[in-house]
């Protein structure tokens, strides 16, 4: 009994912070501190738990947190070792971040390989995401996840059917508007697709022509053509003509029990809405490996997974895994599958991994982040990551496939064998 008592402990503060931990940050105080210690041992980061009352929008609310003030920890995000990337820029009241993290990865890759500097619409994906979201819904007959949210690999998806615009061309912001909000687009998506669905409403031509006047009322019609250099062009021809993205060189990895390692299959989670199968399942210390060696080797990385934790602050622009929760020795394929499995590992949130440094005994990895969050802190639109949070907490990563190259070649003898 005295070992399961510490980890019921642990339940109980997790489930608390999960069900108080939504919102973004007016002015906050600390209320209350305890210590958690696990069994008898010390640990030389250990970190106190700390609760923290959180105002937002004239309503208080109090979540589990961690104190971070004795971290080692980078001072700037001038320490990294870093690639080339576009401002950090913010997604608003959006579920977008999978756009965000997947078009900057983009972006940086345009540079990496010589096309030049490029901002692009997210946008555009987005609109044509909604689109598809909306015609499949229809043609499954309601029968599929809607949500606001997707994968890195949706960007890919529809930009090989719909091109891609410069962000000059497409905001997806009518006039007057300053912010993203899709909170109003969302609600008015949603309940005409429910009427479909109650009054059984299947003609796929006639229900997408609406969803997109949904569309065009609340981010815009997206252009049908862009001008280059004095040149008009579609926006597929400015993908193939301009950028040069050749899409299919981008590969998704996940590290996962269900399915065997080395083979490829679906990244089981709700965003992955058309159940996308192209995600090479790798073990835990190939896919950590491949992250570091890809911010090692000139690569940016899109990674996907789990921020809704107590080691994560915007504060203090940093994530890391606190000691009451689990420490490095004892972070594994098992312990990583586990909170995947009990749903307290999901995934809620994309970001743009940049750069890499190494403090101590721990890799650093600097964060672009387009969430409300990152533009907290010091470092405004940056995380600092640290490995024992990217090892446990991130569930899937994004990247050239050149910068995998090793790891792919071993997946290819494994799958022919």
């Amino acid at each position: 009994m005295k070992k399961t008592k510490p980890f019921l402990i642990l339940g109980l503060l997790f489930l608390a912070f999960s069900m108080s931990f939504f919102g973004c940050a007016q002015d906050e105080k600390i209320v209350e501190k305890k210590v958690l210690q696990i069994g008898d041992r010390e640990f030389a980061d250990k970190n106190e738990v700390v609760y923290k009352t959180r105002e937002f929008r004239g309503r208080e609310r109090t979540y589990l947190a961690t104190d971070l003030s004795q971290i080692e920890k980078p001072g700037s995000v001038d320490e990294f070792t870093q690639h080339f990337h576009l401002p950090p820029i913010q997604q608003f009241r959006t579920g977008t971040c999978w756009c965000f993290a997947a078009t900057s990865l983009l972006e940086s890759e345009l540079q990496r390989l010589g096309e030049g500097e490029f901002k692009l619409s997210e946008m555009f994906t987005v609109y044509w995401e909604f689109v598809e979201k909306a015609r499949e819904y229809i043609r499954t007959k309601g029968e599929m996840y809607l949500g606001h949210g997707s994968e890195h690999n949706a960007v890919f998806r529809q930009m090989k059917k719909y091109g891609a615009v410069p962000a000059s061309a497409y905001s997806g912001l009518l006039e007057g508007q300053t912010e993203h909000d899709h909170g109003p687009l969302f609600s008015e998506l949603e309940n005409y697709l429910k009427f479909c669905k109650d009054n059984e409403y299947w003609d796929e031509e006639k229900a997408v022509s609406y969803v997109k006047g949904i569309l065009d009322k609340h981010l815009g019609p997206p252009p049908e053509t862009v001008e280059v250099f004095g040149e008009k062009m579609t926006p597929r021809e400015y993908l193939e003509k301009v950028l040069k993205l050749n899409l299919d060189d981008y590969v998704s990895l996940m590290s996962f029990k269900y399915l065997p390692f080395y083979a490829k299959g679906e990244f089981k989670v709700p965003d992955n809405w058309w159940h996308s199968e192209d995600y090479h399942n790798v073990p835990l210390d190939e896919f950590y490996a491949a992250l570091v060696s890809a911010l090692k080797d000139g690569y940016t990385v899109a990674l996907g997974g789990d921020i809704s934790e107590p080691g994560i602050s915007g504060d203090e622009d940093i994530a890391i895994l606190p000691s009451f929760d689990t420490i490095a020795p004892l972070i594994d394929q098992d312990s990583r599958e586990f909170r995947y499995s009990n749903r307290t590992s999901t995934d809620d949130h994309a970001i743009h991994a940049v750069g890499i440094k190494e403090l101590g005994d721990h890799t650093w990895f600097l964060i672009k982040d387009s969430g409300g969050s990152a533009h907290r802190g010091q470092h405004k639109g940056y995380y600092l990551y640290r490995d024992d949070f990217v090892k446990l907490k991130m569930l899937c990563l994004t990247v050239h496939k050149d910068a995998a190259a090793d790891l792919l070649s071993k997946i290819s003898e494994q799958e022919a064998e």
